[in-house]
């Protein structure tokens, strides 16, 4: 199985306490924040990753170098400009090689079974799988729903606070898919999923318990380096 990790981003939210490196490279615990997501990935048996990279991304290639170091097969798509996290998908596909991918984004941590993911995805026969999770308050988000695994509402705000279920960032899916991205910037979360919907494609999933984690701001930074110290993240 091939992974798609997404690592592009400016991380524009953690420059006050990281500006020397992409966001996915912060540090913690003496290693890049990339390293636990690529570490739960070969738990899995996940050995081909893509790293779709922009900001600075010779960092990322100079420190997993052709993955064997880590007991991966490292594979590198840079990005000339920014190209949104559909647009660094389809341009990371040039190494994708089998009929369906993992894609998920280099700064967060989601304990899941990835195991559950592909039976979700075999079984449903889905074009895609993803997963969501719980929030206590889904104002700031948008809304995800699933109806009998069947996706039927995907990033819709209302602003209610209330208990809900949100966009995990995982997902599997068929390499068919990329086809079907136009070319230049575009988003997943924005415009392809919402539009693979209204086209009527198959998409579904499970709603994950797991430990989340986004480090896209400097509380939750400290938060996880806090977690790994405590053992709360498994390594």
């Amino acid at each position: 199985m091939q992974a798609v990790l997404l690592a592009g981003g400016l991380g524009t939210r953690l420059r006050s306490v990281v500006n020397d490196r992409p966001k996915p490279m912060a540090l913690i615990e003496g290693r890049p924040f990339i390293e636990y997501v690529v570490h739960s990935l070969t738990g899995f048996g996940i050995t081909d990753i893509i790293f779709a990279v922009g900001y600075k991304g010779s960092m990322v290639e100079e420190y997993f170098g052709d993955g064997t170091r880590f007991g991966i097969r490292a594979f590198y798509a840079y990005e000339e400009e920014l190209l949104g996290t559909a647009g660094a998908l389809k341009n990371a596909g040039r190494f994708v090689t089998e009929d369906s991918f993992l894609a998920l984004n280099g700064d967060t941590f989601y304990e899941l079974d990835y195991e559950r993911l592909f039976r979700e995805k075999r079984d449903g026969k889905l074009d895609m799988a993803l997963v969501l999770r719980k929030v206590p308050d889904i104002s700031r988000y948008g809304e995800a729903v699933l109806e009998n695994g069947i996706l039927k509402k995907f990033n819709e705000k209302e602003g209610k606070v209330r208990p809900g279920t949100i966009n995990g960032g995982v997902y599997l899916m068929d390499r068919a898919l990329l086809d079907t991205i136009p070319d230049g910037q575009v988003s997943l979360e924005n415009q392809m999923i919402p539009r693979w919907m209204k086209e009527g494609r198959s998409l579904g999933g499970f709603v994950n318990d797991g430990y989340f984690i986004d480090i896209g701001i400097p509380e939750d930074y400290f938060r996880f380096q806090d977690d790994v110290r405590r053992g709360t993240v498994k390594w």
